[in-house]
Formats: C-alpha cells, sequence, structure tokens
C-alpha cells in the first residue's frame, strides 16, 4: 500500500504562478470604445403643456417617418413607439467600401393626472416632431375628492 503514495508539495502550484499573467489577461480583449449607431440612437423627448381642456404634447422623434410612429392612449395613459431604419452605404465603383445599418424601437409611456378623452384625441407630425392634443375627459377633474359626512 505504500507504493501508491504520492508526495505532496505545497509549495509546487506557487512555483509555477505568475503574478502577472491574470494582469495581461485583463487587456488582451480590451478594445477602445467606438461609437455605435445604438449611441447615436435618437430618443423620444417629451414637453407637457395643460390648460383647461386638454393637454398638448410635443414629442421630438428626429429621423422617423410618419408612418413608424404609433400613438395610443388608454385612459390617462399615453404610449409612444418609434421604429427607426436606417441605412448608409459607401460605395466606391461597384465594391461597397462600408455599410451600416440600424434598426431599433424607441418607446415611451407616461400617465397625465386626468383620463384623456380618445375620441377627440389628435396626433400631428411634421419634421420630426409630434404633436398630440389630448381632451381631458370631461365630468372628472382627475381623482374624486369625498366629501365627509
Amino acid at each position: 500500500m505504500a507504493n501508491h503514495l504520492t508526495r505532496f508539495n505545497p509549495f509546487g502550484d506557487l512555483a509555477r504562478f505568475d503574478a502577472l499573467r491574470d494582469f495581461d489577461d485583463v487587456f488582451r480583449n480590451f478594445r477602445l470604445a467606438v461609437p455605435s449607431a445604438e449611441a447615436n440612437a435618437p430618443r423620444i423627448t417629451l414637453d407637457v403643456n395643460e390648460n383647461d381642456q386638454a393637454y398638448v404634447v410635443s414629442a421630438e422623434v428626429p429621423g422617423a417617418k410618419k408612418e413608424d410612429v404609433k400613438v395610443s392612449v388608454e385612459g390617462n395613459t399615453v404610449s409612444i413607439r418609434v421604429e427607426t431604419r436606417r441605412d448608409n452605404e459607401n460605395k466606391q465603383g461597384d465594391a461597397v467600401l462600408r455599410r451600416e445599418r440600424y434598426y431599433g424601437v424607441q418607446s415611451r409611456a407616461f400617465s397625465l393626472p386626468h383620463d384623456i378623452d380618445d375620441a377627440g384625441a389628435t396626433a400631428k407630425y411634421a419634421d420630426g416632431v409630434l404633436e398630440l392634443t389630448l381632451p381631458k375627459k370631461s365630468g372628472r377633474d382627475g381623482a374624486k375628492i369625498l366629501e365627509i359626512q
């Protein structure tokens, strides 16, 4: 049985230890950050104004086409969804030197203090700006206040 014993050397692994090996691995896959199409993707920014009858929302959606913009209204919640497609292609003669494509979906949802009369709501889109006119539903002014008896 003594023939099957092996000598344990607690310093064997330390003799093969290279302290800087792991440090070099950190930088081996390091790449400089290159701006991507996603970094340049448009974001939906909003301005919301209120008067006695309605809310007026101006949303910037640059680079989108009118048919790619979808707006839904449910109660007091408004959702805006924009699909954006961009194709850039640089050609020199018949050879394509560079082709960049971007496809993305931006969405934005927000709630208003009053319910919206969706039958009277209107939307216009021109020059990268979506303008929504959202009339308040008559009969209720937001939360109902109960009279305490």
